[in-house]
């Protein structure tokens, strides 16, 4: 059998966003993409992969090996992806369909989490609070209290944690688990149980900032999303559309505001430069 025609679409692995420090300086910060790609197969809709686009036909392929939606690689006959619609169709010479499959979105998650349905139009409808506010010495209080606090991290890796928190610095609670996502759906879960309003509220992770974090933050109509490590284009572009304050690489006295910053209050002095 002959190799599969593919074609070569990588995308960018970075994009270079404004952000602003605690100083109040705009910093120039590169951050992860992230890109929806709809995998149809012999133009049935079967998936939604959340990815990088750094090798978009091999992650299809190896999906597809995966999930056992194709017995042989010398069955494909084409990859084809296509950018300007998000989509990668995939020809078999079978043309044998996969049974019992439906549209499911597989985020970038840790562990492959998935999102049924497109969540993505259900955004339009989130309103966040505008009055909400957060000061930056309440936001490095409740930073001092993540790292100090007693976690499974310390004793054995391998995990995330999320937190909710008040804009205050005050942490209501701290789940942990293999996958942010799970976390994020525990912390969702006792809010719902407990009828916690969110709009008032901040969301810590220790993950990074993908576009299913996000989402979840805002369905949660939480307005601040804090975390000690990067983001993503998908996420950034979904913050903005939200209107999420979103802060990265947040440690000790020292954060990114890379959306949302008309909500952060500078109340702590920084320090002057020698003469």
């Amino acid at each position: 059998m002959a190799r599969p025609q593919l074609t070569n679409a990588a995308r960018p692995a970075t994009f270079e966003v404004e952000a602003y420090n605690e100083r109040g300086e705009m910093v120039p910060t590169a951050i992860a993409g992230e890109h929806p790609l709809t995998i149809y197969l012999d133009k049935r809709e079967i998936v939604t992969l959340m990815t990088l686009g750094h090798a978009p036909e091999a992650l299809v392929l190896g999906y597809l090996r995966n999930q056992r939606l194709v017995d042989s690689v010398d069955d494909i006959a084409a990859v084809q992806v296509d950018w300007e619609t998000d989509s990668v169709a995939v020809s078999t010479r079978s043309k044998k369909a996969p049974a019992n499959l439906g549209k499911r979105t597989v985020t970038s998650g840790c562990g492959q989490g998935t999102m049924f349905g497109n969540l993505m139009e259900e955004i339009d409808s989130i309103k966040l609070s505008e009055d909400a506010r957060l000061a930056d010495a309440d936001l490095f209080v409740l930073l001092e209290k993540v790292r100090k606090h007693e976690t499974i991290y310390k004793q054995a890796g391998a995990v995330h944690g999320c937190a909710l928190a008040t804009t205050a610095g005050e942490i209501l609670m701290f789940i942990e688990d293999v996958g942010r996502h799970n976390a994020v759906d525990a912390i969702a879960g006792r809010m719902w149980l407990d009828a916690i309003d969110g709009s008032d509220k901040l969301f810590y992770t220790t993950g990074r900032l993908t576009s299913e974090m996000v989402i979840k933050c805002a369905q949660m109509r939480i307005p601040f999303l804090v975390s000690r490590s990067g983001l993503t284009h998908m996420g950034h572009e979904i913050a903005k559309k939200v209107g999420i304050t979103m802060l990265g690489r947040a440690s000790g006295r020292h954060y990114l505001a890379f959306t949302g910053k008309e909500r952060l209050v500078r109340t702590t002095p920084q320090p002057t430069a020698l003469a």
